[in-house]
């Protein structure tokens, strides 16, 4: 599976991703959403992994842009500021997978992965 991290806070999201890739994922992260379209342009990813809240453009209006691009790519979202209407809304979305609060434990998340896999 092909995952694409993408968190403004730049230690977060690198040491996911190098976590994840220590335990066999394929995964790459970027810091914002222009990098992350363009990363999603040079390569397929079967899950984006999105920060709610970022600057310019949060995870919400990201997933929106990379849906209208590829429609087959699954979603996850990951906030430290969630509250029970943003994962209800954030949940309710098409091929969002689930809703995660930070700080995010490797196994909480390589669960979630395995769980989308089956999807």
């Amino acid at each position: 599976m092909q995952i694409l991290l993408i968190d403004d806070e730049i230690e977060l999201v690198s040491t996911l991703a190098e976590r994840l890739r220590l335990r066999g994922y394929d995964a790459d992260w970027v810091t914002n959403w222009e990098d992350a379209l363009k990363k999603a342009s040079e390569k397929k990813y079967d899950l984006a992994i999105l920060d709610v809240k970022m600057p310019k453009i949060g995870g919400f209006q990201l997933k929106k842009k990379l849906q209208a691009l590829y429609p087959d790519m699954k979603y996850m979202y990951m906030t430290g500021h969630g509250s029970e209407d943003d994962f209800n809304k954030g949940s309710s979305e098409s091929r969002v997978i689930d809703y995660l609060v930070k700080p995010v434990k490797i196994e909480t998340l390589m669960n979630k992965i395995n769980l989308a896999k089956k999807d």
